[in-house]
């Protein structure tokens, strides 16, 4: 072979390599090639820090577990230079809310970084313990949401490694109680409401939304509130039933308001859930609104009707016009009937999209691009639930900084673990930016 085909061949098998080698990052400066390399290299240490977690069972009500989780989450936030404590919340019946801030010496945008350490397995439910296929892991609260907290570790790790940590301002709230939140929802929620008083934007790290294999950018979540509604009506022989002596009774009364809901509510971005229903002669639900008892005959007029449902929006402004609609539709009234709506107002706002949400997608996207990653487009808020981050909605947001997975809330529940570098990879260069773009003047 001479020089000249020895060379060509060198650089034929150079270009077949290059084109069968993943596309490397290419980092704006040596910080930030670091960070990148410090989360590939600690990848596995990530791994094992989830499966400890997701080894300790932290349903919400399971108040010691919830502590020890916080316990372990304070291990890895105090060697990093964040000051920690806990806050107990007895007062709620709730385990409490781990706290820990990072105050640094630039001027840089200061950084709310939102999480929660309980999830919806309580110690008696058959799903618990921890299983690895591959990239895939399957246990309770690996995607919803230990995967996230794992992600924001390994993204301050990076930082750290790196040294664009001690500049930046970080408080992270991770509370102990967002899959069932305690009452007073006020008192529950009050460091972390404080805590967004005082930041600039908020990041969290609850699961990565996808669409048909893309990642997807989340910069609005949607309310969740709850609603009953009571119907009372003159009671007798079903003989009279719908004469004008008699009526047509609470059930024909609750059945014309929720079927007027169905027809005339509609909107983008609104939904209303009718989750339970009773009625009869008598009828009655619980305080929770979660179990209902009634009696009645078949001959018997329905004295009393009962219905509870939830109603979640964009905005606020969207659910106090859609509960003035609402309000209207029970007041009509079929004859000899009454009824009421009452609004339980201890669930959770909107989260609105705006244009500082935007900027920080945009902010994320010019980090997918550092990385050769594809732009990350707008989610549906629809496809996601409620969430801590819409109580801190008044400072820019970005949700779903956390692992993307399958079967959240239910035994089955799995996490990618094929997604852990990228999301603290394009987290820690998020933050890394953010920590040294100017903060407003206030």
């Amino acid at each position: 072979m001479t020089r000249l085909a020895g060379a060509r061949a060198l650089l034929l098998a150079l270009a077949a390599l290059a084109a069968a080698t993943p596309a490397l990052a290419a980092p704006r400066d040596p910080a930030e090639g670091r960070m990148v390399q410090t989360v590939r290299d600690e990848h596995e240490r990530h791994v094992k820090l989830l499966e400890d977690l997701v080894k300790v069972n932290s349903g919400t009500l399971n108040l010691a577990g919830v502590e020890r989780v916080g316990r372990l989450m304070r291990a890895e936030l105090e060697p990093l230079g964040f000051t920690v404590r806990w806050v107990p919340m007895g007062a709620t019946k709730r385990a409490g809310h781990l706290i820990a801030e990072h105050r640094g010496y630039g001027r840089g945008k200061r950084m709310l970084l939102i999480g929660h350490l309980d999830t919806v397995f309580e110690p008696d439910s058959p799903f618990q313990g921890w299983t690895r296929r591959g990239d895939t892991v399957e246990g309770p609260g690996v995607g919803d949401m230990k995967g996230g907290l794992v992600v924001m570790v390994a993204a301050l790790r990076a930082m750290q490694a790196a040294g664009t940590l001690q500049a930046a301002d970080i408080t992270v709230v991770l509370t102990g109680d967002e899959e069932k939140p305690g009452s007073p929802l006020a008192l529950a929620r009050a460091d972390l409401i404080a805590a967004g008083k005082v930041a600039d934007l908020a990041l969290d790290f609850e699961g990565l939304a996808q669409s048909g294999g893309k990642d997807i950018g989340s910069i609005a979540r949607r309310s969740a509130n709850s609603w009953t509604i009571t119907a009372t009506a003159r009671s007798g022989h079903s003989s009279g039933v719908c004469t004008e002596s008699s009526g047509c009774g609470a059930v024909y009364e609750l059945t014309r308001i929720l079927d007027e809901f169905r027809r005339e509510l509609p909107e983008p971005n609104l939904t209303y859930n009718v989750g339970l229903i009773v009625g009869g002669a008598s009828g009655a639900v619980n305080g929770e609104g979660s179990e209902g008892s009634a009696t009645g005959k078949a001959n018997v007029i329905a004295a009393q009707a009962i219905a509870v449902g939830d109603i979640r929006t964009l905005s606020n402004a969207q659910e106090d016009r859609v509960r003035t609609r609402m309000r209207a539709i029970v007041g009509r009234h079929l004859p000899r009937t009454e009824a009421k709506i009452i609004f339980d107002d201890t669930g959770y706002p909107a989260m609105a999209p705006t244009d500082g949400n935007r900027a920080l997608l945009a902010a994320l996207n010019e980090v997918n691009r550092t990385l050769d990653l594809p732009e990350m487009a707008t989610g549906d808020p629809a496809g996601r639930g409620a969430g801590d981050i819409a109580f801190v909605s008044s400072i820019d947001g970005l949700v779903g900084l956390g692992l993307p997975g399958r079967g959240s809330h239910a035994p089955g529940e799995t996490a990618d673990l094929g997604k852990l570098d990228v999301q603290a990879q394009r987290a820690a260069l998020l933050m890394t930016r953010l920590s040294n773009t100017p903060r407003p003047r206030r």
